[in-house]
């Protein structure tokens, strides 16, 4: 950890002593490569790290590739390492770092991305369904620890209102945006540039992104709209290996064709699947954030999405919302958006004034702002 630095942001108290924040370290239950959650935790050092903060993360657990960016959270006692020093918690699911940062004494935020519910997972993890379940009891546990509740939504916001929070903000993702312009991997282009039209989804292979509804759409588009048609489903199923067999079965079922589970990608891989995308497609039936409806808008591709969670929050009138699934009604859309002219050029019109609104926002500033809160509070 670096030398201790005195960062006055100006606020006072008593009888008129500046009130120094002098260190800010973050906290994740893992550090994993592509994950929203680490990159933002990433994305927060650099700022934190700008501003004179001596800034760590301290993980529950280090993916190998992330090694050398984070520290054992074993390594991080709260409230000693110094008196100015405050923790930023990045909450979305339970697990034993929550037990140790609600055992500590610091001024702690409690950076929010959500919980899924747990019903979601009965009968797919019985693993995930513990986790979520004791995530959110963590959650209202943190209501007397936690100096701020920071959502990166405001459907979040209210999760953590409804648990309890008296001192609530809201902090969109912030997202290395800088990433997507990496070099588009060339095997994957190569392999998929056919000709045919491609729909993509990036997320975790869940079963609250519905990609089981996913395919019943393609299966629709491809048969009665467009044959020569793909659905690349991009993002890993690790934990959902019952899920993921149900999927396959599905597919098998419906004798739909050219469905590619791509599993965990690489960001350059990542960006020749954007890349070659002629639509995204999400039908998730819960986002606390849709970082992938951002990525997906930033390619310039047309954003067909559920309007479930946070999805219309984060899409700030951008893309087209559906209010409901049935695969036919969303395959002619789909056909429209895709193959017809004027239909694509308006859409892609409403995605560029949401990408000037989501861009007009100082994540730097917002987080400043969220630490002026903390010395006020403490």
């Amino acid at each position: 950890m670096g030398r201790s630095i005195a960062v006055t942001v100006g606020l006072s108290r008593g009888e008129g002593h500046p009130v120094k924040i002098r260190e800010v370290h973050q906290i994740v239950a893992a550090l994993s490569p592509g994950d929203a959650v680490g990159n933002e935790a990433l994305a927060f050092q650099r700022l934190l790290r700008a501003r004179g903060y001596p800034s760590e993360i301290y993980a529950g657990a280090i993916a190998p590739d992330m090694a050398g960016q984070g520290l054992p959270v074993s390594g991080y006692s709260p409230g000693t390492s110094s008196r100015g020093a405050v923790s930023i918690f990045h909450f979305a699911i339970g697990s034993p770092v929550a037990q140790r940062m609600l055992a500590g004494s610091e001024p702690l935020i409690l950076r929010y991305h959500n919980v899924t519910p747990y019903r979601f997972f009965l009968g797919f993890s019985g693993h995930l369904v513990g986790l979520c379940y004791h995530g959110a009891r963590d959650l209202r546990a943190f209501v007397p620890r936690a100096s701020l509740g920071l959502a990166v939504s405001e459907f979040n916001r209210r999760d953590l209102e409804n648990a309890g929070f008296g001192r609530t903000e809201v902090l969109p993702l912030a997202m290395n945006m800088a990433a997507l312009d990496e070099p588009k991997d060339p095997i994957v282009t190569s392999r998929f540039r056919d000709g045919r039209k491609n729909l993509l989804f990036v997320g975790r292979v869940a079963p609250n992104k519905k990609i089981d509804d996913l395919i019943r759409v393609f299966c629709a588009y491809q048969r009665y709209v467009e044959p020569e048609s793909r659905l690349f489903i991009v993002g890993e199923g690790r934990g959902f290996e019952h899920y993921t067999r149900r999927l396959d079965e599905l597919v098998s079922h419906l004798r739909v064709d050219e469905v590619v589970f791509t599993g965990a990608v690489t960001q350059s891989e990542l960006n020749a699947y954007y890349q070659l995308a002629d639509a995204y497609l999400g039908l998730s039936e819960h986002e606390g954030y849709g970082a992938p409806l951002i990525e997906a808008m930033r390619f310039g591709i047309p954003v067909i999405a559920f309007d479930a969670g946070a999805v219309r929050e984060t899409l700030q009138g951008g893309g087209v919302l559906l209010t409901e699934k049935r695969p036919e009604v969303v395959a002619e859309l789909l056909g429209m958006v895709v193959s017809d002219t004027a239909t694509r050029a308006a859409v892609l019109n409403t995605q560029e004034k949401a990408l000037a609104r989501i861009g007009s926002v100082n994540i730097g500033a917002k987080l400043d702002q969220a630490l002026l809160r903390v010395e006020a509070a403490v």
